[in-house]
């Protein structure tokens, strides 16, 4: 199964303690010199990522005691995060362990929409909603930007562990990794791309406007939307407008004969099908075509395999690009990826500012139907929804449609209050990052499979009578 299944917004809470922690500094700061909060606040609380403090105008004369009792009794938790993520984990390991059984279920081949193709949107928007509670008011720019790039090289560094070649498919019990072959990029290295620079565009990118509307919430983070814009335009500028030359991959054959050399013919610009286009030539450049994904989505493609839409043997007349290596977590394809986490990071803005329920939610759909429509037109007039090549139509699509989940899982369990229903999303949703390490990275399955007695294949999996 593609490694892209999926994954959470890793572990937020270690981000929106660091935020807790500088404000109280700023809280106890203010305290001592008389100083109040003339305006009601959002504040994320050391006990989970998902807490928000809503702290009443007080008196002058309000001690910091009198302050913190009160900010206790009003803590309210948004559980829809949790429950969002956990929705999230419970689909990807749906589309993981069903997918291969399901097509309706698994990634789409090349262009279309599966169930399984908003799993890493949804993550991404994940991030960006957190993003916008933990750094809210960061006391000092640069001290929480170095704790973001940490955080940020942690991710890009377990994901290289998991997914540059340690962990191999079930079956293959092999060790070690081909430093020749490694994979650089990934799901959580992509996760760790934009989660760095939409911290940084949440800590530095920030006018001093007050926000009581919709227009002066998009005037405060107007730097932030044109960074959204920039990045949109660069990758269709970059997608439609470079020039792709013919190329050529080997495939390994046995040790001893020489490889199999395949020429690709192109020569062209704009195009988007699987041999052609700019993010795969992108990728071949810079990272190196021995150190991409090896297994690409396209070869289910019904030019690529007799089982389509499963992996399966070549068709006789198999084009040459078929067996080419293709990375779905590409350099390219990151920049939209990006662009996610950024429309996420407005909608927690919206938490942020907005307190009223009826305010938030109207906020939020109207952008996330907005988003749809404008994904699904783009896609009816040529500009398809593409999963691997993170297309610009496919991004609007996914995004709106994780904002209309959002909203649909508030309602439910924050305003509603039907929260006892979603114990075990909200668990998902609280080790997401562990679930995905010891699921979609195959950790779990490894540890049953690489313990046996005296044959790999004499394992726990043989003794419960699941193994052959």
């Amino acid at each position: 199964m593609e490694s892209y299944e999926a994954i959470k917004n890793f572990d937020e809470d270690e981000d929106v303690e660091m935020g807790r922690q500088q404000q109280q500094q700023n809280q106890i700061s203010e305290s001592r010199s008389a100083t109040v909060f003339n305006n009601a606040q959002t504040k994320p609380n050391s006990d989970n990522n998902n807490n928000i403090k809503i702290v009443a105008p007080t008196s002058s004369s309000s001690s910091f005691t009198s302050t913190s009792k009160q900010s206790q009794t009003q803590t309210q938790r948004l559980v829809s995060l949790d429950v969002f993520r956990g929705l999230t984990v419970a689909l990807m390991i749906l589309v993981d362990e069903a997918g291969g059984l399901l097509p309706a279920l698994n990634h789409s081949p090349w262009n279309g929409l599966t169930l399984a193709d908003f799993v890493m949107p949804f993550f991404l928007f994940i991030v960006g909603v957190s993003l916008a509670l933990a750094y809210k008011k960061p006391s000092s720019g640069v001290v929480a930007s170095r704790k973001a790039f940490l955080r940020a090289f942690k991710l890009l560094a377990l994901g290289l562990f998991l997914q540059g070649g340690y962990f191999h498919r079930l079956g293959d019990l092999t060790f070690g990794v081909d430093l020749k072959q490694l994979r650089w990029m990934g799901v959580l290295q992509r996760i760790a791309i934009a989660y760095l620079l939409t911290a940084f565009c949440e800590i530095w990118l920030k006018a001093d406007d007050t926000v009581n509307s919709g227009s002066s919430l998009v005037r405060k983070y107007r730097y932030q939307w044109a960074v959204a814009l920039f990045l949109s335009g660069l990758y269709l500028c970059l997608l439609y407008g470079l020039y792709v030359p013919d190329w050529e991959y080997r495939v390994p054959t046995e040790p001893s004969s020489e490889p199999m050399i395949f020429s690709v013919k192109c020569g062209g610009r704009g195009d988007t099908g699987p041999a052609c286009n700019a993010v795969g030539m992108i990728d071949r450049m810079i990272l190196g075509i021995r150190h991409l994904y090896r297994r690409p989505v396209y070869a289910r493609m019904p030019e690529c395999s007799i089982n389509s839409p499963d992996y399966g043997p070549l068709p006789p007349d198999a084009p040459a690009w078929c067996q080419a290596p293709f990375d779905p977590e590409g350099l390219l394809s990151s920049v939209m990826a990006i662009v996610t986490c950024l429309v996420g990071l407005h909608y927690g803005h919206i938490i942020v500012h907005f307190k009223d329920h009826r305010v938030r939610m109207l906020y939020w759909m109207i952008p996330s139907s907005c988003l749809v429509v404008c994904g699904l037109t783009l896609d009816l007039f040529g500009m398809h929804i593409n999963k691997v090549l993170y297309s610009f139509s496919y991004t609007c699509v996914t995004a709106g449609a994780a904002g209309i989940l959002f909203v649909g899982t508030y309602l439910m369990v924050d305003v509603c209050g039907y929260s006892r229903m979603t114990m075990v999303m909200q668990w998902l949703g609280k080790h997401a990052l562990m679930i995905y390490i010891l699921v979609a990275c195959n950790v779990f399955p490894v540890i049953i499979q690489g313990f046996y007695w005296g044959n790999p294949h004499n394992n726990i999996l043989k003794l419960i009578g699941v193994g052959t």
